[in-house]
């Protein structure tokens, strides 16, 4: 996406959708022992025994993916403002290795701010989906936006 946009381009029903990226047995041991040393994140042969009978990825690792892969469509490059929170994060099924993700983010709300004019609060919701099409992770967040500044002249 080239074109900037700003709260009044996030309309309700309005999707994004991602380009997929595709997560090694690499990159979930290096996020896990940095940020959730886990076993079944962590150990090859430590998972095998668990419930995953696998190594899997953290659902961390697995939400800062999606949102990576969001902010490289650009929609929020010239208007986020940052984020107050997200509610109702679930991971629905293990990453593995060679899984390819893609997520589709949906604009639930739009809404201008009441006490600042240069400014909204957006609600998305997120899902994150494998390569067969089954979501991995959903969520709702909320990001402030910039609204569109006015013309010249």
């Amino acid at each position: 996406m080239s074109e900037a946009f700003y709260l009044e381009d996030f309309t309700p029903g309005r999707e994004f959708r991602t380009e997929g990226v595709t997560i090694t047995e690499a990159q979930i041991l290096d996020f896990a022992l940095a940020f959730d040393p886990q076993p079944f994140h962590l150990d090859v042969e430590a998972a095998k025994q668990s419930i995953f009978g696998g190594l899997i990825a953290s659902g961390f690792h697995t939400m800062a993916l999606t949102f990576r892969l969001f902010a490289q469509t650009r929609a929020l490059a010239a208007c986020s403002l940052g984020s107050p929170g997200a509610d109702e994060l679930r991971w629905l099924r293990p990453v593995r290795p060679g899984d390819t993700l893609r997520a589709v983010v949906r604009v639930v709300e739009q809404r201008p701010s009441a006490s600042k004019a240069d400014r909204g609060l957006v609600r998305l919701h997120w899902t994150t989906l494998n390569q067969n099409g089954e979501p991995v992770l959903t969520m709702t967040s909320m990001q402030l936006v910039r609204r569109r500044p006015a013309a010249p002249g």
